[in-house]
């Protein structure tokens, strides 16, 4: 099989892929195409069907998994596939390993040096409640160790909401070790659960896109509300550190135009947010860069980071 990563422009490719979109369009013409996605373990690639009507263009759906033929083409500094032939094909011809994105870290490591640094939590409260999921759950560490973190953007991969929870955590260990003032335990606690209501705002993989409720509630509030629920669970739960909690998880965006139900309070909700921001653009970083391949010029503009990208001279 040839990767989605490996492709270049002029390769001819025949060979099997998950289709993750597909929706019909019309050029300015008055013609009509189609608009395809097409997504394996390295990444998506998006293609067009001109001749949509055409001999061997057979019917497929969304999340179908199709065997293409095409052309690989540039278009405005992208990779693009022509479609020339398609069909879908049935269960037993593919392996649906070879069409996840999957991190690529060990994610038992990762689960374990999570586990590891949670377990240092001493308040008795924030202890329990950490262990009614991460360490005592194993449906919901089965659950969370196979859940992406964003439909795309950054970590949107197997593993991916683990990598980036431990990523953030890492963090708010450091900046606790480096200001002291900060309440270690809070912090690493709401650190842990901060993207808790992303496994319920996307669907799981191959779809990997937002429900309903993620839609219409989003991940912050999902995710308060599982924690205030399990709160309420834990005899003697000091209401005040209840609220310093939810207050994090609630502000962890940092501003109300990017989500956040409140803006940062408390000093370990401002890390929080610093961490989640830092974790989550380096990332996006990495992602670009590993998708630009062999080009070590100008990238163009990313409207993440709102400027024209390249990689770093060597």
């Amino acid at each position: 099989m040839k990767y989605i990563e490996s492709l270049k422009e002029g390769d001819r490719v025949g060979d099997i892929y998950l289709c993750k979109y597909r929706q019909s369009a019309v050029t300015k013409n008055g013609k009509s195409y189609e608009n395809v996605i097409l997504q394996d373990k390295t990444g998506t690639i998006d293609a067009k069907i001109w001749e949509p009507n055409s001999h061997g263009i057979d019917d497929f759906d969304a999340m179908d998994y199709v065997d293409v033929v095409g052309d690989v083409s540039n278009f405005q500094g992208a990779l693009q596939l022509s479609i020339k032939r398609v069909r879908r094909v049935s269960e037993g011809e593919y392996n649906p390993e070879d069409y996840l994105p999957v991190s690529e870290k060990n994610i038992d490591e990762m689960y374990n040096e999570l586990l590891k640094i949670l377990n240092t939590v001493e308040n008795v409260y924030l202890k329990q409640l950490l262990e009614m999921y991460f360490k005592n759950n194993e449906a919901f560490a089965k659950a969370f160790k196979f859940h992406s973190a964003a439909k795309a953007v950054h970590h949107g991969f197997v593993g991916g909401l683990l990598e980036h929870t431990l990523g953030v955590v890492r963090l708010c260990d450091f900046y606790a070790e480096r200001y002291p003032e900060l309440n270690r335990d809070l912090l690493l606690t709401a650190a842990a659960f901060h993207d808790v209501g992303k496994m319920k705002e996307l669907s799981t993989f191959p779809e990997n896109d937002y429900t309903d409720d993620g839609q219409l509630l989003g991940h912050i509030y999902m995710g308060t509300e599982l924690v205030r629920a399990s709160i309420r669970r834990i005899q003697g739960f000091p209401k005040r550190l209840s609220a310093e909690l939810c207050h994090c998880i609630l502000a962890h965006h940092g501003e109300l135009e990017y989500g956040s139900p409140k803006k940062p309070a408390l000093m370990e909700a401002v890390a929080l947010n610093m961490a989640d921001n830092t974790d989550a653009k380096m990332e996006s970083f990495r992602e670009i860069i590993k998708g630009a391949g062999e080009n070590n010029g100008w990238l163009g503009y990313n409207r993440i980071f709102e400027s024209n990208v390249r990689k770093t001279g060597k």
